[in-house]
């Protein structure tokens, strides 16, 4: 469920020593789900299920983030969790 994979994702910054704020923008629908802070680096990260589908408003965010060359991704699954906290702690974008 994306419950059971947002709350990983916030005990994986965590562990991190970095937060995982729930991100809410009202009138700005399609926003990430969680703005992700660690040391020097932000992330947006939207969290789905697997299964589950990004809405239009929702790609369109992830598009405008891109283009301002922000660090944006979808996580779909507890390895994509994984995936996404190696990478970080690599010091990647």
């Amino acid at each position: 469920m994306e419950k059971d994979i947002e709350a990983y994702l916030v005990k994986r910054v965590k562990a991190l020593g970095g937060h995982a704020y729930k991100f809410v923008s009202p009138s700005n629908r399609g926003v990430a789900d969680r703005l992700v802070v660690l040391p020097g680096v932000v992330w947006f990260v939207e969290v789905k299920a697997e299964g589950g589908r990004l809405s239009p408003l929702q790609t369109l965010f992830i598009e405008q983030m891109k283009r301002l060359d922000q660090n944006v991704i979808v996580v779909w699954n507890k390895e994509d969790v994984d995936a996404f906290i190696a990478t970080v702690s690599r010091g990647s974008r």
